[in-house]
């Protein structure tokens, strides 16, 4: 059975504009993407958040099927890295943040998701947060295939001054923009006026990566009062995320007014595990880490008659795989110089086939990596200290010493996740074949993998001088 579908999917990548999941279409999908930055795995209510009322999330995730194992990245760019690349930070090398007027970002050589789509027919736009280099004009989201940009570039900006900093940081279409406001609702206004006046004979690419609810740790009033009983950071973070709440509602609305709903596929998705005051019950540890917390992600898709309602899929796939996913159902092409990690889950999403995935690497830098393998996973060097904070993501550790690999030597664990979620008990002591079987596919995953932030800008990933 698994083999069939493999073949199935296979057909839906080789014949061009056929899908083997609904062909044939008869329009292209809109497709809208929400990124919740730094959003816990429970803190919205419909997966298992119980202080936090998100009842429009919570409606969209109930009206289609929730991700019970959908991977993310440690940090923020690394994931909207490979969400823009279907490949992994080995790759692009994108395994930290990406600082403001740093002289790096995604590397000029990569195809992005913008491009691919924008080839396919689609009007491309993002409006949120870029977060993948704006040092060069080359290197900003107008230049990497998106028709329109509005919002910040930085991480941690001031969400009433749009400020991190003493430097401003609020465009639209890459130029600098004064306006007044708090940034969540901006971010949803923007995106209800580009699908008001969407160009009617093309498809809509809409990207929608909130800076909410990442610290500074800011709401208006009108949204902390109804959470009086919470306190501290758990108050603003719960004022936040209700915003964020309401600007998905006002999006959907403007969906449903200009008549795209039943067309439209979205998707929703955090771009890593929450840090404190963020929940992410039961997984262990998270953001900055490569433990559950951190890298695995709360998310769903809902896109009417297309996607099962009221359903969860536990099939594991990573971000790289909605690359390859969204082109091939927007009948793009996947011809590119640059080979891609994810693959098209297309299937899995819709008709029950099993992750096209014999392993899913997550890594916060080449010596600091796991890899899942069925249900389980094995673990190098883990910690459960956030590589941000403790500023080492940027340290290119763990490189090979004569014919040693990036692996050697390392601290190992191991986890039955179908049974320990909470990665409590190390089994690695226990299991030392299926150790050896998984260090060796990490070893492979690994192999070639370009250190961090020493880029070559208008490469993808080679060696370079770091600013």
């Amino acid at each position: 059975m698994r083999l069939i579908f493999h073949l199935l999917a296979l057909l839906s990548l080789a014949v061009p504009g056929v899908r083997a999941a609904d062909a044939p279409e008869a329009r292209k999908p809109n497709i809208v993407f929400f990124l919740i930055d730094d959003l816990g795995y429970a803190d919205c209510g419909f997966n298992g958040g119980k202080d936090i009322k998100t009842p429009n999330i919570d409606k969209l995730a109930q009206g289609g099927t929730i991700l019970d194992s959908l991977y993310v990245q440690p940090v923020c760019s690394p994931t909207r890295a490979a969400l823009m690349t279907g490949r992994y930070p080995t790759r692009t090398g994108v395994y930290t943040i990406v600082k403001p007027h740093a002289a790096w970002g995604l590397p000029l050589g990569e195809r992005t998701l913008a491009n691919a789509l924008r080839d396919a027919g689609y009007e491309t736009a993002i409006t949120g947060k870029w977060h993948l280099g704006e040092f060069d004009p080359k290197y900003v989201p107008t230049a990497r295939g998106f028709d329109h940009q509005y919002g910040h570039y930085f991480g941690a900006i001031d969400y009433f001054t749009h400020t991190r900093g003493k430097s401003e940081d609020w465009y639209r279409d890459g130029k600098p923009l004064k306006e007044e406001g708090y940034s969540t609702k901006l971010v949803s206004n923007e995106a209800c006026r580009l699908i008001a006046e969407k160009d009617k004979a093309k498809p809509l690419f809409l990207y929608v990566p909130f800076n909410g609810v990442h610290s500074p740790m800011q709401a208006p009033e009108e949204y902390l009062k109804p959470y009086a009983d919470l306190k501290g950071g758990r108050q603003k973070l719960a004022g936040m995320l209700s915003a964020v709440d309401d600007g998905i509602g006002r999006i959907v609305a403007a969906l449903e007014k200009a008549g795209l709903r039943d067309n439209t596929l979205i998707v929703f998705s955090t771009d890593n595990g929450g840090p404190r005051p963020g929940l992410n019950t039961p997984l262990r540890a998270g953001k900055g880490t490569i433990y559950e917390g951190g890298v695995r992600g709360c998310g769903f898709v809902n896109w009417p008659g297309h996607v099962a309602v009221n359903a969860h899929l536990k099939e594991p796939m990573h971000t790289v795989d909605w690359y390859p996913t969204l082109v091939t159902l927007a009948g793009g092409s996947l011809e590119q110089k640059t080979p891609l990690d994810g693959r098209d889950v297309w299937l899995m999403l819709t008709k029950g086939a099993p992750s096209p995935h014999d392993a899913i690497l997550s890594v916060g830098r080449p010596g600091r990596a796991a890899v899942r393998m069925g249900d389980w996973k094995l673990l190098m060097n883990a910690s459960e200290v956030d590589d941000e904070e403790a500023g080492a993501a940027a340290k290119p550790e763990g490189k090979a010493k004569g014919k040693k690999g990036l692996v050697e030597s390392q601290a190992i664990e191991l986890y039955n996740l179908a049974n320990d979620i909470g990665e409590k008990t190390n089994l690695a002591d226990k299991e030392p074949e299926r150790v050896a079987k998984m260090r060796a596919k990490l070893a492979e995953l690994l192999k070639g993998a370009v250190p961090p932030g020493n880029l070559n800008h208008e490469g993808s990933g080679a060696a370079g001088k770091e600013d």
